[in-house]
């Protein structure tokens, strides 16, 4: 997969009322191994499962998503290969504590600031706001669009330990993603992996563009900085499994307690 700059980016025992995982429908526009790793890794990377837990077994899992239990077996070989999972003599499938931000596959979850010592950092994503207009000039020439089309535009900021540290600004064609949240309370976290879940759109290559710009109004309202102030600027073109231009996005954000991290293997 040819990139330029590019990046892709205990099973804790959940409470009964409150189980991460969710049957799966035939209908499901991925295959339907790919759902059952969905759910896995969002309930390791947002923490509801936790390093050290040890997964049910295959048959129970299966019985749990409503899925034959070749299909677990498929998800959980691909999730031990990827590192966020481990196989034990005696003890069974392991959730590692491992988070592979280099594997293009983890791109939905990957988060750009670590900490200044290079560990990696939870972040807490809030929508702020999401419309429908029409395309700016900037927007149709990164989506190669025509300037008339309508596109959907997400605004979210993203939080550590309580505090605003980036912020983003997404453009998506809007007639890819239909019925796509209005309400900012209904857009999942995890944005990439509902494009998957939902409309079958697998994010497969980024284009980055990195630069230091003078934080501007928004920037200081969002951000809490005092004028004059620098922020990191990063201009993110993010493309589908066919290499069409899908997500048009502009990252601004502080760098005084963390550093950028863009790491491929």
């Amino acid at each position: 997969m040819p990139l330029v700059n590019d990046k892709a980016q205990g099973l804790g025992k959940p409470k009964p009322a409150r189980s991460p995982i969710r049957r799966l429908s035939e209908q499901a526009a991925a295959p339907l191994y790919e759902g059952v790793k969905r759910q896995i890794s969002e309930a390791i990377l947002l923490g509801r499962w936790t390093p050290g837990t040890v997964l049910p077994g295959e048959v129970a899992l299966a019985q749990s998503f409503g899925v034959a239990v070749g299909t677990v077996r498929r998800a959980l070989m691909d999730l031990t290969a990827e590192g966020l999972l481990t196989r034990r003599r005696k003890t069974g499938t392991v959730v590692t504590g491992r988070t592979p931000h280099h594997s293009l596959r983890y791109f939905f979850q990957y988060f750009r600031l670590h900490g200044l010592d290079g560990t990696l950092v939870r972040s807490k994503a809030r929508v702020l706001s999401v419309s429908v207009e029409l395309a700016a000039a900037d927007e149709a020439a990164a989506l190669e669009i025509d300037p008339a089309t309508a596109v959907l535009r997400l605004h979210r900021t993203r939080e550590i330990d309580g505090r605003v540290v980036m912020h983003d600004r997404f453009s998506l064609p809007a007639g890819r993603i239909a019925d796509f949240p209005q309400d900012p309370d209904r857009v999942p976290e995890l944005l990439y992996l509902f494009l998957l879940e939902q409309y079958g759109i697998r994010i497969s290559a980024v284009r980055e563009q990195v630069s230091a710009e003078l934080a501007d109004e928004v920037d200081q309202a969002v951000l809490g900085l005092s004028l004059p102030a620098a922020v990191l600027r990063i201009e993110e073109i993010a493309f589908d499994q066919s290499g069409v231009p899908t997500i048009f996005a502009i990252h601004r954000a502080m760098t005084t307690a963390h550093r950028y991290v863009n790491e491929i293997r």
